[in-house]
């Protein structure tokens, strides 16, 4: 089967493309988290198709992965430490007020683990979004998996692997995260 040179010139387009817009995501992100340097990261995310609220904070490091047409909503007074990374190809949507620790990851696409003994590497991906609602706080090097929707209120202990919602204003914490206890 012979692969058309239309159609090998358009997947090489796209490929270049791709690894150009990581890259000027990489560098934009880059820049310390002053006032204008989070105004530029908050437009470029905007040019994308993003949603970002207002007085939201980038720190340097920051990795958010985007595919053409960005599924990111960001609400206000959201602070998104040094190493987060997000990938808003399923959904990602972060409520106002939102504190993310040092180097977690929301994730919102995964690999598909294929039928019987078939290739994972051709199986392509599963999306599926995740919300965090308002005033929560996920602390560092947290792990937040496609489809799972974290409360009003809640708090995620540091190093947990949440892989199931977490009730509004319950603290959970733990691999894989439990709840802890409920917020009085």
């Amino acid at each position: 089967m012979s692969v058309s040179p239309q159609k090998t010139n358009k997947s090489a387009f796209h490929r270049f493309m791709v690894v150009s817009c990581e890259t000027l995501m990489g560098c934009v992100f880059l820049l310390p988290r002053y006032r204008v340097c989070n105004w530029i990261k908050a437009s470029l995310l905007r040019f994308f198709g993003g949603k970002v609220g207002k007085r939201t904070v980038f720190y340097p490091g920051v990795l958010i992965t985007t595919s053409p047409r960005c599924h990111l909503d960001i609400g206000d007074d959201v602070d998104l430490a040094y190493g987060v990374i997000i990938t808003a190809s399923g959904g990602v949507t972060i409520g106002d007020r939102t504190l993310i620790g040092y180097r977690s990851q929301i994730l919102s696409a995964n690999h598909t683990v294929p039928e019987g003994r078939d290739r994972i590497f051709d199986a392509g991906h599963d999306k599926k979004p995740v919300v965090i609602e308002n005033d929560v706080w996920i602390g560092a090097n947290c792990l937040i998996l496609p489809g799972v929707t974290i409360g009003e209120g809640a708090v995620v202990a540091g190093g947990s692997v949440v892989s199931k919602s977490v009730e509004p204003f319950t603290i959970v914490g733990g691999v894989p995260a439990k709840m802890v206890k409920k917020r009085e």
